[in-house]
């Protein structure tokens, strides 16, 4: 049941949502606008903020989804773990969309939030401090996936969890590469800049 619950999160991240609404809404395909990335930050970019928190919510969701449906498939913490992995995956490079999504980071959102909500809420709170802070989305993200493995410890969580969630900083990492080396030239643009 692990696999299957695994596949389905796989299959659920392909479904790029912000493509999906600019496809609807506009006629195009946000990775050829803005910063190219296929996600709540550039359809905010893009589109401005009602299409954007539409993405972020549904992006969230299939994270969170393929955590309860594995959950309710009664796999045991490695396979739940893997299965919000795998939604993670599917948003990064969808299967549907010619393996070019985005960043993960509103699914990886929705993912912890229902493998373990306090933790999460509390990371959320940081990068929500972090963002206000410096007008950096990538910072904040980078925040976000740079505490919850250090929350999940010291709230005592399972092993699969905290190493499932150090994955995910790794994820978080690889796909922020272009940002961190636009921030560290000066060159990264702050929230707020077209």
């Amino acid at each position: 049941m692990a696999a299957v619950a695994i596949i389905i999160g796989y299959l659920l991240g392909s479904i790029s949502f912000s493509i999906l609404v600019t496809k609807k809404l506009k006629k195009i395909d946000i990775r050829d606008y803005g910063s190219g990335n296929a996600g709540a930050t550039n359809t905010l970019r893009v589109l401005g903020k009602g299409p954007a928190i539409v993405v972020l919510l549904l992006d969230a969701a299939k994270g969170a989804f393929a955590v309860l449906l594995a959950k309710a498939l009664g796999v045991g913490d490695w396979g739940i773990v893997l299965a919000g992995v795998a939604a993670i995956l599917g948003h990064n490079w969808p299967v549907f969309f010619g393996f070019k999504g985005g960043k993960g980071v509103a699914t990886t959102i929705g993912m912890l939030l229902a493998l373990t909500p306090v933790p999460t809420l509390l990371a959320i709170v940081l990068t929500l401090l972090v963002i206000a802070a410096t007008r950096y989305v990538s910072v904040g993200s980078l925040a976000f996936v740079t505490v919850i493995p250090i929350f999940m410890y010291i709230g005592k969580e399972s092993t699969p969890y905290i190493l499932g969630t150090l994955l995910v900083t790794v994820l978080g990492y690889i796909r922020h590469a272009e940002n961190i080396s636009r921030l560290l030239q000066g060159k990264e643009r702050k929230l707020g800049k077209s």
